[in-house]
This record gives C-alpha cells, sequence and structure tokens, in this order.
C-alpha cells in the first residue's frame, strides 16, 4: 500500500510560478511511475505528467511541455511538478498518482493522493 501526500498548491498570478510535492509513504516509489493528474470545476480529470521513478524517464502533456517540469527525489521520496508561466488555464485541483508505467489513463493507476488546488489569477 502507498499514500500520497500533495502539498504545494496555493494562490499565484499569470506568469507566475508553483511546486507540487508528491511524498510517499508506506512503500518506496521505487517500482512505480508516479503521474500529475488535474480537475478543473466541471471538467473531466487530466493528464499533465509522469516520471518513471526507476529511469526517470519522463512523459507530458502537450499543453504544459516547456512550463512544467516533473522530477524525484530518491532519498526524501517525493515527486515534484515545478510549473512555470502558469496561466488562468492552469487552475485546477492536482493530484499525484502512483502506477506501473508511464500511462496518461488515470485508471491505470492505483493510489491516489488527495489532491492540492492551484488558482491562478488573471
Amino acid at each position: 500500500q502507498v499514500q500520497l501526500v500533495e502539498s504545494g498548491g496555493g494562490l499565484v498570478q499569470a506568469g507566475g510560478s508553483l511546486r507540487l510535492s508528491c511524498a510517499a509513504s508506506g512503500r518506496t516509489f521505487s517500482s512505480y511511475a508516479v503521474g500529475w493528474f488535474r480537475q478543473a470545476p466541471g471538467k473531466e480529470r487530466e493528464f499533465v505528467a509522469a516520471i518513471r521513478w526507476s529511469s526517470g524517464n519522463t512523459y507530458y502533456q502537450d499543453s504544459v511541455k516547456g512550463r512544467f517540469t516533473i522530477s524525484r527525489d530518491n532519498a526524501k521520496n517525493t515527486v515534484y511538478l515545478q510549473m512555470n508561466s502558469l496561466n488562468p488555464e492552469d487552475t485546477a485541483v492536482y493530484y499525484c498518482a502512483a502506477g506501473s508505467g508511464l500511462y496518461s489513463r488515470s485508471e491505470l493507476y492505483d493510489y491516489w493522493g488527495q489532491g492540492t488546488q492551484v488558482t491562478v489569477s488573471s
């Protein structure tokens, strides 16, 4: 069993930056891939980015390429999502999830955090 806890959300102006964290407990991420998803009000949950823990390989949604960076810290068993050049369309609840591969489909992830709110004002 893996427990995931997100942090780092908040309110930021357009053009600003935030860094989200996803900390794991119960088990290490070593055999997992970790993905970030987001869900805006009235919209379906969408894939943002993922990283395979063992190799460091990453995968991004096209709309965030060049603005968001996913990374990991082995010592802290934590995955980060650095978000730059934020715009109001990035406003959503952001969730991290752990699964067996670099998937963009949310149903392929086994463990989920509770989410953290990101609000970008114009």
